[in-house]
């Protein structure tokens, strides 16, 4: 008889087990475009009856591509007991420099639709590799913050989306339409990428999409705060910043345990 372990238990046994290893790359593919993420699942130690698999997280990464920092994401997820897959929206094209990263990134947040559908991709990659399909959340970095709200714009098949500093408007001609995921914002107060001015279309935006949403601005915080590499100069407009970083983490974690409860 397999046992039906909740979640919050799945997390204290792997504390203590060897049950978990480091995630790898994972082959998917949107139509004849392949791609290639990084994926780590849950300990193969504990066990979880079918109707009660764990949840999966997609995670999108920033302007440069997959880095080491959304590889450690995925593996503290896995770790935890959830399926977890970095997801290949550039389709392999790797940025040598922030020249070539912001036309990447600029090209996704333009054509939307197409932002939508490798964001799907992986979604579906990860229910292929067994995780819940009721139970789906959607989280980003920066230039994935904006991804994790177009799977929400979309109306992709998520329960709730996280947008970590991530840029949070859409352009203007587009309306706003109903959103049915729960949305999690994780601001730096001081991000002069985007300025009260976003903050308030966005807000406008989810009153008028009938949206569940929640806006949570760190003090003294502003672009990329969780990434490390980004130094802790304020003054350059994005740097590392230690207690919004646990902090936010703090939040995406109550968030998860809500949704997939």
């Amino acid at each position: 008889m397999i046992r039906k372990v909740p979640l919050l238990l799945m997390s204290m046994l792997t504390a203590f087990s060897s049950g978990f290893s480091q995630g790898g790359n994972l082959s998917y593919s949107d139509g004849d475009t392949k791609l290639t993420g990084y994926y780590a699942e849950p300990p193969a130690d504990v066990e979880v009856a079918s109707d009660n698999r764990p949840g999966g997280v997609v995670v999108i990464h920033a302007w440069m591509g997959i880095t080491d920092h959304e590889k450690s994401v995925v593996d503290q997820l896995g770790e935890l007991g959830y399926y977890a897959l970095a997801a290949d929206i550039y389709g392999g094209v790797k940025p040598a420099n922030t020249q070539e990263a912001g036309q990447l990134a600029g090209k996704y947040k333009k054509d939307y639709q197409l932002y939508q559908q490798r964001i799907k991709a992986a979604i579906e990659a990860l229910v292929d590799k067994g995780a819940n399909p009721e139970k789906i959340v959607v989280i980003g970095y920066c230039f994935g913050g904006t991804g994790a709200l177009e799977a929400a714009r979309g109306g992709l098949p998520v329960k709730g989306v996280v947008s970590f500093h991530g840029g949070l408007t859409k352009e203007a001609a587009r309306p706003n339409t109903p959103v049915n995921a729960k949305v999690l914002v994780l601001h730096g107060a001081d991000d002069p990428y985007a300025p009260d001015a976003d903050v308030q279309s966005f807000e406008k935006e989810m009153r008028e999409s009938k949206a569940d949403w929640q806006f949570v601005a760190f003090s003294n915080a502003v672009h990329a705060f969780t990434e490390k590499k980004a130094g802790n100069d304020n003054s350059k407009g994005a740097a590392y910043n230690e207690l919004a970083d646990k902090r936010s983490w703090q939040y995406l974690l109550v968030f998860l345990k809500e949704l997939f409860a």
